[in-house]
C-alpha cells in the first residue's frame, strides 16, 4: 500500500520522534511505501528513516522552495511547482492518508483530504494519529462540527483517529482488505 503521511518538517521532542520512527518502522516492515512531503529534515527524516531501514520504499513530493531540503535517497522524487500540486500529486500517489503531528502546512493538507472525502471525491482511508494527545482539540472541534450539522456525512466515514502507530497502521490494512 501506498501511504501518505502528512507531518511536520521541524525537528521536536521525543514524544514525538519516537511514535514517527515507530510507524515508519511498521510501514516498513509491512511492505508499504511512504509518500510524503520528501524533506529530510525533523519528523519527515524520522518517519522517512523509520521506512527505509525497514525495507520500505520512499516516494518524495518535494515543493521548488524546499528542493534543497528535498531526501536525497528516496527511491523516487518529485519537486512541484507550488504547494497546490504538490498536495495533489501526493493525494494522487496514495492508497491512504495518515495525517501526524503538524503545523499550518500540515493542518492544511488534513482538511483538504476531509473536504474531499466529505464531497465523495475519494474513499481513501484517513487516520489522524493524536500522538500525544496533540489533536485532542481538533477532534472535539470535529465532534462540534458533526452535532451542529457542518458535516453532511458521520465523522466517522471521514477520518478515524488512532493513539498509536500500530493502531493507525491495522486500521489502514484492514480498510484495504490487508491482513
Amino acid at each position: 500500500m501506498n501511504i501518505c503521511v502528512f507531518l511536520s518538517a521541524a525537528d521536536l521532542h521525543e514524544r514525538y520522534t519516537r511514535p514517527a520512527q515507530e510507524f515508519g518502522t511498521l510501514l516498513g516492515k509491512g511492505g508499504h511505501t511512504l509518500v510524503w512531503g520528501g524533506s529530510d529534515t525533523g519528523l519527515m527524516k524520522v518517519v522517512a528513516d523509520g521506512v527505509q531501514e525497514a525495507g520500505g520504499r520512499l516516494v518524495g513530493v518535494s515543493v521548488d522552495f524546499l528542493a534543497a531540503k528535498a531526501r536525497a535517497g528516496a527511491d523516487e522524487m518529485v519537486i512541484a511547482k507550488d504547494l497546490a500540486e504538490r498536495k495533489r500529486l501526493l493525494l494522487e500517489k496514495a492508497d491512504a492518508v495518515v495525517i501526524m503531528v503538524g503545523g499550518t502546512g500540515t493542518l492544511d493538507e488534513a482538511t483538504e483530504i476531509l473536504e474531499l472525502k466529505k464531497h465523495g471525491h475519494t474513499d481513501k482511508p484517513v487516520v489522524l494519529l493524536n500522538t500525544a494527545g496533540f489533536y485532542d482539540g481538533l477532534r472535539e472541534q470535529f465532534r462540534r462540527m458533526e452535532d451542529e450539522g457542518f458535516l453532511p456525512r458521520p465523522l466517522a466515514e471521514l477520518v478515524f483517529f488512532a493513539e498509536e502507530p500500530a493502531g493507525a497502521l491495522a486500521y489502514l490494512e484492514e480498510s484495504r482488505g490487508i491482513q
